[in-house]
């Protein structure tokens, strides 16, 4: 059996996110995603090193990495958007399910039991800090494009950090606290 699931996956370079909004750095599906598994990696060992949490950061970084996976199919629905009204909110909850199963079917059946919980979010505990990844990716790039003087961000910027603020988890009021400053330095600032 042929699949094309890897060169659906690597089509995510193609998906530009902040669609509504002026970017001083575009972004794509592909680059956020990297960024969110990096960050999800860090907010599960910072949970299992500080807050006695037992996550696996590989799993947890795995399943960032494909968080976005089904906008492959869909494209990215701004946020604005997507969150205006709870019926379009579970409409397209109910999209993303229905393309991430379609990828899911075009792995070879040997493979889909190990990308199952993965593209189909199954474990509760990974999902959630994936979400977190995700808000914080989101921030950060908030930052960075305040930071080059694109005001367009500012209250995106404020929203997603009071969205932060509200989790209930340690591990992001750590990351927060930690290394969030550091996003808004320069490179010679940095040293």
């Amino acid at each position: 059996m042929k699949s094309h699931f890897f060169a659906y996956i690597s089509r995510m370079r193609f998906i530009q996110r902040w669609a509504l909004m002026r970017n001083t750095a575009p972004e794509n599906v592909q680059e956020h995603s990297h960024q969110a598994a990096v960050l999800a990696h860090a907010l599960a060992v910072i949970r299992n090193e500080r807050f006695g949490g037992h996550l696996d950061p590989g799993a947890v970084a795995a399943a960032a990495l494909y968080h976005d996976a089904s906008e492959i199919l869909t494209g990215d629905m701004p946020t604005p958007i997507k969150y205006h009204d709870p019926a379009i909110r579970a409409a397209y909850k109910d999209v993303e399910a229905v393309a991430s199963r379609k990828l899911l079917d075009l792995l070879p059946p040997e493979l889909q039991n190990a990308y199952r919980p993965i593209l189909l979010e199954e474990d509760g505990e990974i999902r959630q800090v994936v979400k977190a990844a995700d808000k914080l990716s989101a921030y950060i790039k908030c930052v960075e494009e305040l930071k080059a003087g694109n005001n367009e961000f500012r209250e995106a910027a404020a929203q997603t950090r009071r969205a932060l603020e509200s989790y209930d988890l340690p591990e992001v009021r750590y990351f927060l606290e930690t290394f969030m400053d550091s996003f808004s330095l320069t490179l010679d600032e940095l040293k």
